[in-house]
């Protein structure tokens, strides 16, 4: 049996409630990352040089071929021309920042791209499967200082960014590759408000 999506009216209280509320936690996520960039600046003496912000799991409404449409993009976050994003890889892998280009696959895509490698194994396999201690071994062999995380973050559940990359090349161009140096994350013993 296929279940039908749940469909929201706009006009309706559940419909202006619900993105009134997405609306809240966007902003929510924004000041959020900057309070984290702002303190993290300060920890290490540094300062600003470039800003790249960009939303994922959200919905924007925008104008597609002359029609307004609300826009959902599940992992993935927008690449419009011109516009700047940054994509994630693992903690042992390259991170990038990029550009959204005008292209016929673009558009079809409704100018969207990744917002990250994206997984190839869920949480609870990789907690039951991978030794955590090995990889954290192997990280800081390669000179990278990881402080927290868990084997649910471990580079082999996610897939290689640079394979993900090529396979939406004609959306987007890549100004910057970066490589991680300091990893942080909460670990198995931080306390998380929202899990424990």
């Amino acid at each position: 049996m296929n279940a039908l999506p749940t469909l929201l009216r706009l006009d309706a209280p559940s419909g202006s409630d619900y993105v009134a509320a997405m609306t809240i936690a966007g902003d929510y996520a924004y000041a959020g990352r900057d309070a984290v960039v702002g303190t993290v600046l300060e920890i290490l003496g540094a300062r600003e040089t470039d800003r790249v912000h960009n939303h994922h799991n959200f919905a924007w409404r925008e104008l597609h071929g002359g029609e307004p449409y609300w826009v959902v993009r599940k992992g993935a976050t927008p690449a419009f021309p011109g516009q700047r994003g940054f994509i994630g890889g693992s903690m042992d892998d390259i991170a990038v920042i990029v550009c959204g280009k005008d292209s016929p696959v673009s558009r079809s895509a409704l100018y969207s791209t990744v917002h990250g490698a994206g997984r190839v194994m869920s949480r609870r396999q990789a907690k039951k499967s991978i030794d955590f201690r090995a990889v954290q071994h192997r990280v800081r062999m390669r000179g990278t200082v990881l402080r927290g995380a868990g084997a649910d973050e471990a580079p082999e559940v996610y897939r290689r960014l640079a394979d993900v990359l090529e396979l939406h090349a004609g959306t987007i161009d890549i100004e910057h590759v970066l490589t991680p140096r300091i990893v942080v994350m909460a670990g198995a013993n931080e306390f998380d408000p929202y899990k424990d």
